[in-house]
């Protein structure tokens, strides 16, 4: 048998391994350049109605227009978010199954010894906005400013309490957040969901609280509870006479009910990257983006790495938060 000339040989190993190569991309190149041939399901792992279902219902349709497939929400509560992104976690990574994201993916691990999907197995495709939590007070109770706040609480170390609308969410959380950093004992009184805890607040059952700003945008304006900061770094538009906590002299109180798409991790390249194009061109949409303030939402596109450090840094957070507060769920 003729052996080949050392370079043909070595040329042809090449064209061997090259041909390999592409053989093995091949059906991951089909995938990427055939998505989507069918409807999307956007699953929210909460019940209708809620922050993070308007906003899916909101841009779905859209999302829809741009990639030319239908986008089926799919409602799966249960577990504070938790079993929506196991389903999500356990589904094939072909880019028809994506999950509605919002602080839970950060919180949950930090709370729970077991969860029912594990944290690396969701992979991110954009961030699109974050809504201040707003930190509120009765207005009959005197108290007018966060200075205000802290005194009372100092003066009277855990005779003042706060309402949330459950253990372990981001409302508890963004309290005990609060405690920490100024150093004060303030009583935990959970409720059965938000709109309970606000009305324990109007009937001065408790003396704080701290709720997702499109929430109780109307009794702010009304006067039924009183402002006194909202968490994120900047001033939200929708109250804009409000201060933030960092401008109080808290430079690490940077919290928000954030909203974003992930996937199951391994979700081809080119599927992230035509989902990221196509949430970035609904955002510039004017009337989304009008919609989303009008909700109290700060909007602000971040692409799946951008958005990872995100939560990477959300989660470190909240892991310190619930170490310092003694806070294990499950």
């Amino acid at each position: 048998m003729r052996r080949l000339p050392p370079a043909t040989a070595l040329l042809s190993r090449r064209l061997v391994l090259a041909t390999g190569a592409a053989a093995l991309a091949f059906p991951s190149m089909l995938l990427a350049q055939a998505w989507p041939g069918r409807p999307i399901r956007l699953v929210v792992p909460f019940p209708p109605g809620g922050l993070i279902d308007n906003m899916a219902r909101l841009i779905g349709p859209r999302l829809a227009q741009e990639l030319g497939q239908p986008v089926v929400i799919d409602n799966k509560p249960g577990a504070g978010g938790n079993l929506g992104a196991a389903e999500v976690a356990r589904a094939q990574n072909d880019g028809y199954t994506l999950l509605m994201a919002s602080p839970p993916l950060t919180i949950s691990p930090a709370l729970y010894a077991s969860l029912p999907y594990k944290p690396e197995q969701i992979a991110p495709v954009g961030l699109l906005g974050r809504v201040p939590n707003v930190l509120l007070v009765n207005p009959k109770s005197g108290i007018n400013s966060v200075a205000d706040l802290v005194a009372r609480a100092k003066r009277e170390p855990g005779k003042m309490n706060y309402a949330s609308n459950g253990n372990g969410t981001s409302l508890h959380l963004s309290a005990e957040l609060f405690k920490s950093t100024t150093s004060s004992f303030i009583t935990h009184i959970p409720y059965r969901g938000a709109a309970a805890a606000v009305t324990g607040l109007i009937s001065g059952e408790v003396d704080m609280m701290f709720e997702n700003l499109p929430s109780v945008l109307g009794q702010i304006q009304g006067g039924t509870v009183k402002a006194l900061a909202v968490t994120t770094r900047s001033r939200s538009k929708a109250l804009p006479s409000v201060p933030t906590l960092v401008e109080l002299g808290m430079p690490d109180f940077d919290v928000s009910a954030w909203y974003g798409v992930a996937a199951p991790a391994g979700t081809p390249t080119a599927v992230v990257s035509a989902l990221e194009q196509a949430l970035q061109k609904v955002l510039r949409e004017p009337d989304v983006a009008k919609s989303m303030e009008s909700r109290g939402a700060d909007v602000g596109f971040l692409a799946a790495s951008p958005m990872g450090a995100f939560m990477t840094a959300d989660a470190a957070k909240w892991k310190r938060v619930a170490d310092f507060a003694k806070i294990t769920l499950g």
